[in-house]
């Protein structure tokens, strides 16, 4: 045994300085390459060996533009800011160079988190880490994923094992601050995907915290689709003399070649209607379906499905479940044709593949939105088209400005007579379904207040808004009274404690608490003070499958999360990706008997095989293992003879608990026959006998118990039964012994307890 380790030590060390000259010879290599117009793949760039052999199984074999000018000057230890169209590949851009610098440095499980990756979504988050995942098994880095809406104790627990840590910015600043095994101290890579989304104000104080807990020796890559030159964030990150890297300077400000973009002028009541009417033409096409906000997908998914119109339909918002996204973006990136209702959520960064249009109902805040958008769609060289929706007064600035980013675009008209009109269908819907009434009302509030809170006034103005011929589209009766409020004050009022918002209630109106002339207040006076925010509740959440319904106010509908709050963290479990806690009313609803009730959703109905494993009641076969089955009329023939064994088993089975069943039937008319027949001998018996004591009872002392003494006394002919007596209450005594009626009344008691007396 001794021998045989100093062996593998012998071998250890001889393999060390292979892999120190190994990586001499790649920087080595590395500084004295230089880009040639013929190296198209990875295998003619200075990569290591087990880079190349990650790449190659997961037939990534050439390059793009973005990657060739990316992966040297990220090797180089420079800083980066890499910009190109959506579906250039920039994912690979700065995965690849991640795994190159930490096995350049020869980084070990001991030397803790090299990389960190941030993305804003967690759809994108599970992308990169699901590339990372396929190209890195060669090397022996760990890898893990951190985000909103998994376990924080889970993730915590693995931590500290990580070279590569990919996560979104709230996730993370939890990390920082309540797990004691991430340690950032070591780091040698920061990366920012879609850089431009993270470092606007919805991430900017999540990201200065991030930052402010980073060494400053390390390098830092930024990439995005539509990326940020300005002073003020390079500054903020600690970029030092960062290398601006583009593929094209028009391409990246504009959207691919191979994509065909067009709008069409439509009024807004008529949006839905003619949003059904283009699903109904398309039923054989893959379709993405951008909506302004969460509520409207809920309405437009729930009332579209109802009215079936012919393909699978998709929701995918902020507002569901980790796992029910997860679900969602599968469903449809393994569909062929299907339609997804989705929000902004999935606007960045996703790569869904063969997607034929995307179709943005809602025009979107800016250009850089809109070429994210359309970035879904004709990705890789592969063409793809998209079309936009707007309103007669939304035109004239969206076009200008789609116009001056050099986003070609062309018009389109619509007939009338293939547009089918949907509004009465939606009247009827909400109608006979309050739940859809519910979401419509919803949906409403939220259009209208996205228009409100749009920057750029010169394209969205509300006071333009159609408002009663919109909600009649919607199915309303009428539109909704709204109230547009400052959404940074409705937010900080939200989540103070109900302390201190009875103490600002009390100061303007110029009572203070405390005072002996206030009113006292009673458990009935807040009672009814209190505003019903759970209508219909229950059915909300069953056609929504979303335990937090609709928890948050009206008022906050359409604002960034993570805009002007706090960064002090609390131990408690966060609703989304910024980690930050419910207020104190919130944490006190969901700890509620009531309310654990009510987001308890629909259980789901699971049949187990014989290994113990789930699955649904009814599972189709796939269609290649139908195939490899055989001919289908074989296995037609099969089918059917097995079904008429099993018939046959279940009839015999059938006829013998029929038979059981008669028979039991008949035993039990049986003994009711019987019972009557019993019934009727003891009504006819009305009399009952009497015995007292006399020579008779003398001469049966002898036997051990009445039963005895009876047979004794019919054997000496002693015991008979007489005729009546005309005594009501008596008969003729013989050796003793009376035969008397059953005293009915206190006179019959009387008379039988006197003539005892007398004899």
């Amino acid at each position: 045994m001794a021998k045989g380790k100093g062996r593998a030590n012998h071998k250890s060390q001889k393999a060390k300085p292979n892999r120190n000259k190994e990586i001499e010879a790649l920087i080595e290599e590395t500084n004295a390459f230089t880009l040639d117009p013929s190296i198209s793949k990875f295998s003619q760039l200075p990569l290591s060996d087990n880079t190349k052999d990650g790449l190659q199984q997961s037939h990534f074999i050439k390059t793009t533009d973005i990657q060739l000018k990316t992966i040297l000057p990220a090797l180089k230890g420079k800083d980066i800011l890499g910009a190109a169209r959506t579906g250039s590949g920039k994912t690979l851009a700065f995965l690849v160079p991640v795994l190159e610098v930490l096995h350049r440095k020869k980084w070990t499980q001991l030397d803790g988190l090299g990389a960190l990756i941030i993305s804003p979504t967690r759809e994108l988050a599970i992308q990169i880490f699901e590339v990372l995942r396929k190209i890195g098994r060669p090397h022996g880095f760990s890898a893990g994923l951190v985000m909103g809406g998994k376990d924080v104790k889970t993730e915590a627990e693995r931590l500290g094992k990580l070279n590569i840590l990919i996560g979104t910015p709230g996730r993370i600043l939890q990390h920082m601050d309540q797990t004691a095994e991430f340690d950032a101290s070591n780091l040698q890579v920061l990366i920012l995907d879609e850089a431009d989304r993270i470092l606007d104000m919805g991430f900017k104080k999540e990201l200065d915290a991030i930052v402010e807990n980073l060494p400053m020796e390390r390098q830092t890559w930024l990439f995005s689709a539509t990326q940020t030159k300005t002073v003020s964030d390079l500054a903020r990150l600690s970029l030092k003399n960062p290398e601006y890297i583009s593929v094209d300077e028009e391409s990246a400000t504009s959207t691919p070649k191979s994509l065909e973009q067009f709008y069409i002028t439509t009024p807004l009541p008529d949006k839905l209607s003619t949003l059904y009417s283009f699903i109904k033409t398309h039923l054989k096409a893959k379709v993405l379906v951008f909506f302004s906000s969460s509520k409207q997908v809920r309405y437009v998914y729930e009332t579209f499905r109802t009215m079936q119109p012919g393909t699978t339909l998709i929701q995918l918002h902020g507002k569901q479940k980790q796992a029910a996204r997860i679900d969602a973006v599968s469903k449809f990136s393994t569909s062929r044709h299907c339609c997804l209702f989705a929000t902004d959520v999935v606007a960045r960064g996703i790569d869904f593949p063969t997607v034929d249009w995307v179709v943005q109902v809602d025009a979107p805040e800016d250009a850089a939105t809109y070429i994210h958008r359309v970035g879904r769609t004709a990705r890789f060289g592969k063409n793809g088209t998209a079309l936009l929706f707007l309103t007669p007064k939304e035109e004239p600035g969206m076009v200008n400005n789609l116009e001056s980013r050099k986003i070609p675009i062309k018009k389109l008209t619509i007939r009338e007579n293939k547009r089918k009109q949907i509004q009465d269908k939606l009247q009827a819907l909400c109608f006979k379904n309050p739940e859809l009434k519910f979401l419509a009302h919803k949906a409403f509030q939220s259009y209208t207040k996205s228009i409100y809170l749009q920057k750029d006034k010169s394209v969205f103005n509300v006071d333009d808004l159609p408002l009663e011929e919109f909600a009649a589209s919607l199915g309303l009766m009428g539109a909704p009274k709204i109230k547009f409020k400052d959404t940074k004050r409705s937010k900080e009022l939200k989540n103070a404690p109900r302390q201190l918002l009875a103490l600002m209630k009390a100061n303007e109106d110029g009572e203070i608490p405390g005072l002996e002339s206030e009113k006292v207040r009673t458990k009935y006076d807040r009672m009814f003070e209190r505003k019903n925010q759970t209508v219909l509740s229950d059915h909300y959440l069953k056609i929504t499958g979303n335990d937090k319904a609709d928890e948050e106010d009206d008022e906050d509908f359409m604002t960034v999360k993570r805009s002007n709050h706090d960064i002090a963290l609390s131990s408690g479990d966060e609703d989304d990706d910024t980690g930050l806690p419910s207020s104190k009313r919130a944490q006190k609803r969901a700890l509620s008997k009531k309310q654990s009730s009510k987001n308890r959703g629909n259980p789901t109905k699971l049949v187990f095989d014989d290994e113990g494993k789930p699955h649904a009641i009814y599972e189709l076969e796939n269609e290649e293992d139908f195939k490899k089955a055989g001919d289908a009329e074989v296995q037609k023939e099969k089918f059917l003879d097995k079904e008429k064994e099993v018939m046959l088993e279940k009839d015999v089975e059938d006829k013998a608990i029929a038979k059981d069943k008669r028979l039991e039937k008949k035993r039990k008319r049986q003994e009711m026959e019987r019972l009557a027949r019993e019934e009727d001998v003891e009504d006819s018996e009305e009399k009952f006998q009497v015995y007292i004591g006399g020579e008779g009872a003398e001469n049966n002392s002898d036997y051990d118990n009445a039963d005895e003494a009876d047979e004794a006394d019919e054997a000496d002919g002693s015991y008979s039964s007489s005729e009546e007596d005309e005594d009501r209450t008596s008969k003729k005594p013989r050796n003793n012994v009376y035969e008397v009626e059953e005293p009915e009344t206190l006179e019959d008691l009387e008379a039988l307890s006197s003539k005892l007396l007398r004899k």
